[in-house]
């Protein structure tokens, strides 16, 4: 019996010795072809592939997920993604890039694939070895990463128009605005200025069927109370954009924006109040109010300023994204200023999110200019 165990474990040496052999005669022969245009054979590519999937999801499967429906999170990540993705995982509209189509494995096309938040946070952060996906955690932090994971989430839905307005409307980020001498930073021009090109233009929408509704913030002064974009419209980066916008695309939400509009000016505060979630964010000339602020304060003054004025809308519309959407509209307010007729071209951007069967409004952009010749 000790003969044969003795036996059967100079056999194994023997084996484990000339394979070792061999994968070192293999590794330093340079036989193998590294070439990322020489793949892999189907039986190699399978194990990778399993060895792969089976390591990220045994290292994410614990990570906590957190609120990924916020649309400024949403709106951060489109920034994120169109400055440092879209080479590689494509955006919607476009099948394939110069630089992908080289690459080995071909990385997926996200613009059409959703990947568990999980995993995505986890791959965003730590990258996958050999495969041309960088770990952007390196330099970049996890609520930066969380946001493109956002992001992703909306992405597949999205037409090339709503993916364009969305990066045409992402804040500025300056941790992706470092020169590209220090510590590896990475710029937002290039892809996310391609992506964003023309995105900013506003094209007309079709009519709305009740063309003297509506309300969007004006810039004026009412009561004693001088709003500061009386005059002149604050200076903005870029105007809201109505790309992609349809009428009656989402009416539920159109519902809620046209509700919205008429509590305003019929200074109905309960209403109006009612249609907000608990952590709306209201955006106007570079200032973000709370549910609270607004509330406390700028309310009042809107009911004020409408209560007299002429509100015709022009156009409103709204896209969907899942069980969030948008809705756009503009309407030309004519009022009295300082005693003076006034007119104001005046543009709103909803975000609205599904509470059960009603919607309810997360975030208010607004934008007012004074209407030339009025």
């Amino acid at each position: 019996m000790k003969q044969h165990i003795k036996h059967h474990s100079i056999t194994v040496a023997v084996v484990l010795g000339v394979l070792a052999i061999g994968a070192g005669a293999f590794v330093y022969s340079g036989i193998y072809n590294i070439g990322a245009d020489d793949h892999h054979t189907k039986p190699v590519f399978a194990v990778m592939q399993t060895l792969r999937e089976n390591s990220i999801h045994a290292r994410s499967r614990n990570i906590v997920v957190p609120d990924l429906d916020d649309p400024q999170l949403i709106l951060k990540g489109a920034g994120q993604y169109a400055a440092m993705c879209t080479q590689c995982h494509l955006r919607p509209g476009v099948e394939n890039s110069e630089q992908r189509e080289g690459m080995y494995p071909l990385p997926p096309n996200l613009s059409k694939a959703r990947v568990a938040p999980q995993e995505a946070f986890w791959i965003i952060k730590h990258g996958i070895k050999m495969s041309g996906m960088p770990a952007w955690g390196v330099n970049h932090d996890d609520p930066t990463i969380w946001s493109m994971v956002a992001f992703l989430q909306k992405l597949p839905d999205m037409t090339s128009a709503q993916y364009k307005d969305m990066v045409a409307r992402a804040p500025a980020d300056h941790d992706m605005d470092m020169d590209m001498g220090e510590k590896g930073g990475h710029s937002h021009g290039g892809a996310a200025d391609e992506d964003a090109h023309g995105a900013a233009d506003m094209p007309g929408m079709q009519m709305p069927a009740k063309p003297e509704s509506g309300h969007s913030h004006a810039a004026a002064a009412a009561d004693g109370h001088d709003h500061e974009h009386a005059e002149a419209a604050p200076a903005v980066a870029a105007p809201l954009s109505m790309e992609g916008m349809k009428a009656q695309a989402v009416p539920a939400a159109e519902a809620v924006a046209q509700a919205f509009h008429t509590a305003l000016h019929s200074g109905d505060r309960t209403a109006v109040l009612a249609l907000l979630a608990p952590d709306v964010s209201i955006s106007e000339g570079g200032q973000v109010q709370s549910r609270e602020a607004y509330a406390s304060g700028h309310l009042s003054e809107d009911i004020a300023f409408l209560k007299d004025a002429k509100i015709t809308l022009v156009s409103l519309g709204s896209m969907p994204m899942g069980d969030t959407a948008m809705v756009g509209s503009v309407s030309d307010i004519q009022t009295t200023i300082k005693g003076k007729p006034a007119t104001l071209r005046s543009t709103e951007l909803l975000n609205l999110k599904k509470d059960g069967k009603d919607w309810k409004i997360v975030s208010i952009q607004w934008q007012s200019t004074p209407v030339s010749g009025a």
